[in-house]
């Protein structure tokens, strides 16, 4: 059946004390909106609709930058979560199929549970995502009648009996998109709070006649971001789980808990992964490379064989072909280096192309900026660049040319060419003796008055 989804990511969340909307904080240096899309996304959805409140703007940017066929509609006024779903009724009008309801602050809720949602749907109307809290506190409870939902109870609005129950609720429901709408249609808001709660949908469709049931899964899934705390916590969360998986699929991690990925991050097989190394978003590092320690790196691809580090950077748009060696504080942005290509130390290297084995000297430059346009650097194959020097794009080193050290590279260098361009050596015997003597005279004069 096709699936739609809408989240929830309307809220202002005032405990994170923050000018920035709730949902766009970062775990894994990714916007909680993003995880809850992700999970979603992996359900393959016809539609996908973002209910955007405070900060409206900078959460329909977030989400379309994520999918750029995206829904966003606004809550203008927060009423409650009846009120919020409600707002994607027109976006969903003549949409067929199921709709589940997630929440764009709630990041670890993983496809695999969606779809025991969705399978669920097969012998209830309604189904609500559950689980057992170790300290049930303030969620709602899910009172239960055999195998099937009564109802769920908002804990303001509980009993004391209602409160001892530990089954609570998530908050992520699935239902039929037609039915969802009907049943929303039919909420009222005569609580302690005067809201419209989505929860209240499960004791309307029990009145219509309809079935109502809960997937349980583990309370770890249905953490929410309400705080700085809480984000520090769902952070290491994040990176707890994706180092076991890293090291479940295959990856050596030589110092575990010192290592930092993003939401995207794809390790392969038998890479091996240093101490103290970040993973920013955009990151596809191949089986069999090695990241040396304390290296950072975003919006990159490392091939097979390559190594890295320690100690360096790799920008977006860096692609290292197989075997390519990027030393210790070299830092790569936008290039592309082909087989073989070493960098071995202090250089950078942006918006430029290395031919197949070329070496790349200590202190190499591309000079790729003129204050207003950036400029592309183009290096053939088998090329030596010697140490210090400058190349200022654009400009051109052909096949088996040669730079040497400390040269400022303006012209194209043709292939099998020694470019030499630096000002010519000048000595001046016994000079340095003399100005020393001068220089240490005027200090000691100084130091006398």
């Amino acid at each position: 059946m096709p699936v739609s989804l809408i989240i929830l990511a309307a809220g202002q969340g005032t405990r994170m004390n923050s000018d920035l909307p709730k949902v766009l904080h970062k775990v894994a240096a990714a916007p909680l909106l993003h995880h809850a899309m992700a999970a979603g996304a992996a359900l393959s959805p016809d539609r996908t609709v973002v209910v955007a409140g405070h900060g409206a703007d900078e959460v329909a940017a977030s989400a379309r930058a994520f999918d750029p066929e995206v829904t966003v509609v606004i809550q203008a006024e927060q009423n409650g979560t009846g009120h919020a779903v409600d707002q994607a009724r027109d976006a969903l009008a003549d949409a067929p199929g199921e709709a589940i309801v997630l929440y764009g602050d709630t990041p670890f809720i993983r496809p695999e549970t969606l779809e025991a949602m969705l399978e669920a749907r097969a012998r209830h109307a309604v189904v609500v995502l559950g689980f057992k809290a170790a300290d049930p506190g303030r969620y709602g409870r899910l009172i239960m009648e055999g195998d099937s939902l009564a109802r769920i109870v908002e804990y303001k609005d509980a009993t004391d009996e209602e409160r001892a129950v530990t089954l609570c609720n998530s908050g992520v429901i699935c239902a039929s998109s037609r039915e969802l709408f009907s049943l929303i249609a039919q909420i009222g808001n005569d609580n302690a709070s005067g809201e419209y709660y989505l929860t209240d949908v499960v004791e309307i469709a029990r009145r219509n006649g309809l079935s109502a049931g809960v997937v349980i899964c583990p309370e770890a899934e249905t953490l929410g971001v309400n705080t700085r705390a809480q984000l520090a916590g769902a952070e290491a969360a994040f990176q707890a789980r994706a180092r076991t998986d890293a090291l479940d699929n295959g990856v050596t991690l030589t110092a575990p808990e010192t290592v930092f990925f993003a939401l995207d991050t794809v390790v392969g097989r038998d890479a091996v992964i240093g101490p103290h190394v970040l993973f920013g978003p955009g990151v596809t590092i191949e089986s069999g490379a090695e990241i040396r320690g304390f290296c950072h790196l975003e919006g990159c691809h490392v091939s097979r064989g390559a190594d890295v580090g320690p100690f360096a950077r790799l920008r977006p748009g860096a692609e290292l072909a197989e075997d390519v060696h990027v030393g210790n504080f070299v830092e790569i942005k936008n290039a592309i280096l082909d087989e073989g290509v070493k960098v071995g130390h202090l250089t950078y290297i942006g918006d430029a192309e290395i031919g197949e084995h070329t070496n790349i000297g200590a202190g190499t430059v591309t000079c790729n900026y003129d204050g207003v346009m950036k400029h592309r650097t183009k290096i053939g194959k088998r090329a030596f660049i010697g140490s210090d020097t400058m190349l200022v794009a654009p400009v051109t080193v052909g096949d088996g040319a040669l730079t040497g050290s400390g040269s400022v590279i303006t012209q194209d260098v043709p292939a099998g060419a020694l470019a030499l361009a630096r000002a010519g050596q000048v000595n001046k015997p016994g000079l340095a003796i003399r100005l020393f003597e001068k220089l240490r005279a005027i200090k000691a004069a100084k130091v006398k008055g």
